[in-house]
């Protein structure tokens, strides 16, 4: 038999990897906003592709343009000055002129890329058939504060229905920052709220917005690879990027009224967009709708909520009991869910870097409250510690919730692939299964 080189194994456990995300997206409605400074990078013909592979695997998109470069450029073109008022463009009739020449022409540079099918392309043979049209029904802002800004409006509705029949043809809609009346006009519109409204009137499951950075980036200057929509909101205090801050409000906005995750990415990269969506660690940041249980890790002031919640497993025999002294020491280890400030869950991380492993343990939920998704949220949440932590694999003993552990991904394994310090501890009387998860 032929011998098959790394790359080939590589892609293949990729491969594999991927296929829990191509399921969860398939059938998914996501919406795509990007700047018009996106189109202008040379990496943008590289998301066109992405775009059409997701296609391809079911996922039903909304891709949102904006146009502010090439709107200034037309502008500059024509000798039209300049005129902003409070960050937003006062878009009188020469003004107008440009906006349509822009956004137009940006329209068909999309369709035309979203059409092209060379041989020995990524677009071949991928018959992606465009949608446009009025979809965004639009109003003027009016007057505000002695200031007339003509042709510059806002959303009043989207043709939620219209689009969701495109979708269903099996179309991709693309929809620009332009906005028409009843009456016949035609409006301004900002990219982040078409965006936004779209999101929201198709009751989408994620959007995703492009920015130059490789996501949000906290005040330090590092990525944020997940947080929630109240997270976003302290990130609102940069007030030195206007455009920064309409990207934020619109992953607020989204996030606060149904849009269960918001994505950001970086159209710089010619893989971000597929890290993001079909591996665990993503390339980008996650924004996560808030929830009114909260995951956070546990304080001094929650021991007492914890040896609540876990003593009637520890009576079972489920768990190893744990007196308050003990837990007071290792509290910093556990993260817990609360409702209304009452702890409903509760798990434990103990790392082993010198296996780059870590424990999960003393995993524990409220009996009325084992129906939702609480359990897979506090593993996700151990997960995103042991990331930050650098360890590799996860690793859990029990006695009883080994089926639960293997739908999270665990497999079953040997005391003998526990870190060292853990084998010296191992209660033989327990006779605990090992379940290990790489991550």
């Amino acid at each position: 038999m032929d011998s098959i080189n790394n790359n080939d194994q590589n892609y293949v456990k990729w491969f594999r990897n991927a296929a829990p995300y191509i399921n969860a997206h398939r059938g998914k409605t996501v919406v795509l906003m990007f700047g018009g400074e996106a189109v202008l990078h040379p990496n943008f013909a590289n998301i066109i592709h992405d775009i059409a592979l997701l296609r391809s695997l079911g996922v039903k998109l909304v891709l949102v343009h904006g146009a502010r470069p090439q709107i200034e450029e037309r502008m500059e073109q024509r000798n039209i000055t300049r005129h902003i008022e409070n960050n937003i463009r006062v878009t009188d009739a020469e003004t107008l002129v440009a906006v349509k020449d822009a956004t137009g022409s940006l329209r068909l540079h999309i369709e035309a890329l979203l059409t092209m099918g060379l041989v020995n392309s990524p677009m071949h043979g991928s018959r992606i058939r465009v949608s446009t049209g009025n979809f965004v029904i639009a109003k003027p802002i009016g007057v505000r504060d002695g200031i007339d800004y003509k042709y510059t409006g806002s959303v009043r509705r989207i043709d939620a229905v219209g689009i969701h029949t495109q979708l269903d043809y099996g179309s991709i809609v693309v929809l620009s920052p332009i906005g028409y009346s009843s009456t016949g006009e035609v409006f301004n519109l900002a990219l982040e709220d078409v965006a936004t409204k779209t999101a929201l009137a198709l009751k989408a499951d994620k959007l995703i917005t492009f920015t130059q950075e490789d996501g949000l980036i906290d005040e330090s200057g590092e990525l944020i690879r997940s947080c929630s929509v109240r997270r976003v909101k302290t990130l609102l205090d940069d007030k030195d990027c206007h455009v920064r801050q309409l990207l934020l409000r619109a992953i607020i906005q989204s996030g606060e009224n149904g849009v269960e995750r918001c994505h950001c990415v970086s159209y710089q990269s010619d893989s971000a967009l597929l890290q993001e969506l079909f591996t665990r660690d993503g390339a980008g940041t996650l924004i996560a709708k808030d929830h009114a249980e909260e995951v956070c890790t546990a304080s001094i002031d929650d021991v007492g909520g914890i040896l609540e919640l876990i003593a009637p497993l520890e009576e079972e025999g489920i768990l190893v009991k744990r007196s308050r002294e003990l837990l007071e020491v290792e509290i910093d280890r556990f993260t817990v869910l609360k409702k209304e400030d009452v702890i409903i869950a509760c798990a434990a991380l103990y790392p082993y870097p010198e296996a780059g492993s870590g424990e999960i343990a003393c995993v524990a939920i409220h009996p009325d409250y084992r129906n939702g998704n609480r359990g897979e949220r506090l593993m996700n949440a151990l997960e995103v510690k042991a990331f930050e932590q650098d360890l590799s694999s996860l690793f859990v003993l029990t006695t009883v919730s080994g089926h639960w552990f293997r739908e999270q991904g665990f497999i079953e394994s040997s005391m003998e692939d526990l870190p060292e310090g853990k084998k010296q501890l191992y209660n033989f009387q327990r006779k605990s299964k090992v379940y290990i998860k790489h991550i």
